[in-house]
């Protein structure tokens, strides 16, 4: 016996249950289609959530400094001639330690900086370099006075507009033998004079290279 449906007050037509009975399996398969795209959601954020819990924090781990001694020793038998391997002090690291060429000139430069703390100190040895390469390097200023460091002449460089230099507000530079040494940056010029005396011997030394 087909069953009264209420708001109609009859039994239903065979064409009106097949119509319900569509419409609840339709209902049915959508529902079920909007679960699993949940479920499936829901799965890929948990994944997520392990990957990166399982990902290492914190910073990377720093690369190691240069081994300016070594790397000198290794250019001073290339060269045939003495090679820079200044000494700051404590508290200051080398980032950078590498031959590079400015105006033409090969010269041997480390890059110098504070730990913790902003600030930087170059000290290069120009190859067969003379005074015009100290000119390339600080944007054509001019040394103003000399001083002397260790029995060392010293001529001392400020330039003017220091963002024109690369942030150089402070050299000193010397000839020594066939080459050139030039402290400079933005450090103070106690910091300077005690690199630049650092390296006393090995300006000596090549002052005496014929």
């Amino acid at each position: 016996m087909a069953r009264v449906v209420a708001h109609l007050g009859r039994p239903e037509t065979p064409q009106e249950t097949a119509d319900r009975k569509a419409e609840s399996s339709r209902r049915y398969r959508s529902s079920k289609t909007f679960r699993n795209l949940i479920a499936a959601l829901l799965v890929i954020i948990a994944v997520v959530v392990v990957v990166v819990a399982a990902v290492p924090r914190g910073e990377p781990a720093p690369r190691p400094a240069p081994d300016v001694p070594a790397l000198a020793a290794d250019l001073e038998a290339e060269r045939g001639r003495p090679v820079l391997s200044p000494s700051l002090g404590e508290g200051w690291r080398v980032n950078q330690a590498t031959v590079e060429g400015v105006g033409g000139t090969e010269a041997w430069t480390m890059v110098y900086v504070r730990s913790g703390e902003s600030g930087f100190l170059r000290v290069a040895q120009g190859f067969d370099a003379d005074e015009a390469w100290v000119g390339q390097v600080l944007d054509g200023t001019r040394s103003t006075e000399t001083t002397e460091i260790d029995g060392i002449t010293w001529n001392v460089y400020r330039p003017a507009n220091p963002s024109g230099t690369g942030n150089i507000d402070y050299a000193l530079a010397a000839p020594a033998g066939p080459d050139y040494v030039l402290v400079y940056g933005d450090a103070a010029p106690e910091t300077a004079a005690l690199a630049a005396a650092s390296v006393t011997d090995q300006v000596e030394q090549l002052r005496e290279v014929p």
